[in-house]
């Protein structure tokens, strides 16, 4: 599970009653939520809560390092609050479901040095696409 919450605390970031739902709604393990999903979520918890903010609070958390913006393909931008546990993602196809996934092995190591052509590599993305169980029953 995500502890979103407790590192924004550490981090002495002002907790407004917008700001807290914004983070509870994404706080949790597998959480990929576009910012209208987020919104939908915030403003069943505090309904007062404006569009307006949730982008503004996503924008903030992404600035901060505090929660990664997570694009597949062409589908809208997913918000991911597991910023500070090296992980992967797998992207279901056709309904765009999103998991994190811990492959072994060290993907800044596993590219030899005859691919690097010189560079010092310091990030790698990788996304690991396919078909999840709902679609394929489907």
């Amino acid at each position: 599970m995500s502890d979103l919450l407790e590192r924004l605390r550490g981090r002495g970031w002002r907790m407004t009653a917008q700001r807290r739902v914004v983070a509870e709604v994404l706080d949790g393990e597998h959480v990929h939520l576009t910012a209208d999903e987020v919104h939908a979520r915030a403003v069943a918890k505090l309904p007062e809560i404006s569009r307006a903010t949730v982008y503004n609070t996503l924008g903030e958390l992404v600035s901060l390092g505090e929660v990664l913006e997570v694009a597949t393909d062409r589908r809208a931008k997913r918000y991911d609050p597991n910023a500070h546990r090296p992980h992967q993602h797998l992207v279901c196809a056709r309904c765009g479901t999103i998991r994190d996934v811990h492959p072994t092995g060290n993907p800044l190591t596993d590219l030899p040095s005859s691919e690097r052509f010189g560079f010092t590599v310091s990030d790698v993305e990788v996304t690991y696409r396919g078909v999840c169980p709902t679609c394929t029953t489907a």
